[in-house]
């Protein structure tokens, strides 16, 4: 009788359109149907795994979702240098069962969210659906998130994470991709703003 055989953990990198920042994929879950971001080392007590990879020099931001890490470096640290260190410690991390989040992580109750709520408008109602359905699919290929934080007279204003966040070219798909693409849809969106951070 054969024994089943442990299916190899690969990953590989993406890039994004932020140069600061890419995109590890793997062929394990980690984070299904959820997200967490994380912005400093010292966020990162009851996570592992963003730990680990903060441990690395030159690191600002590490996004974990699905079978994704999103790692984001500082201006002064170049990806021939980072790249494959970090690639082989989240290798080794799944290959030997770290976990993401410790059964003690609270997770920070968002604020910005596209979950439809009691409380929604119609047009909130369908900017969220427009979202999670057009545009939310674009920006996890690109080792993001994309969430509704509120409407207002005509202005929709939206946070960026992972890769999205900081990122020079943003600015740009929020306006020209998002907010074209949302006042196509919903009528009642005049402008598209990011969240400040």
């Amino acid at each position: 009788m054969d024994t089943p055989t442990e299916i190899p953990v690969i990953i590989y990198t993406e890039s994004t359109p932020n140069p600061n920042t890419l995109k590890f994929v793997t062929n394990k879950p980690l984070l299904l149907n959820d997200f967490v971001e994380f912005q400093s080392m010292e966020e990162t007590d009851q996570a592992p795994l963003a730990k680990g990879i903060f441990g690395f020099d030159g690191v600002t931001n590490v996004y974990i979702s699905n079978n994704f890490v999103t790692v984001t470096k500082n201006e002064e640290k170049q990806w021939p240098e980072m790249m494959i260190p970090i690639k082989d410690y989240i290798k080794s991390s799944i290959e030997n069962k770290l976990p993401i989040l410790t059964d003690n992580f609270v997770k920070h109750e968002k604020t910005a969210t596209n979950t439809v709520n009691d409380t929604d408008s119609d047009v909130e109602i369908r900017i969220k659906g427009a979202l999670d359905k057009y545009v939310k699919p674009a920006v996890e290929m690109d080792g993001g998130n994309i969430s509704f934080v509120k409407f207002e007279d005509g202005k929709l204003t939206l946070q960026l994470q992972g890769s999205c966040s900081g990122c020079p070219s943003s600015v740009v798909t929020l306006k020209q991709g998002i907010e074209n693409l949302l006042k196509r849809f919903v009528p009642e969106v005049q402008e598209v703003v990011a969240e400040n951070e």
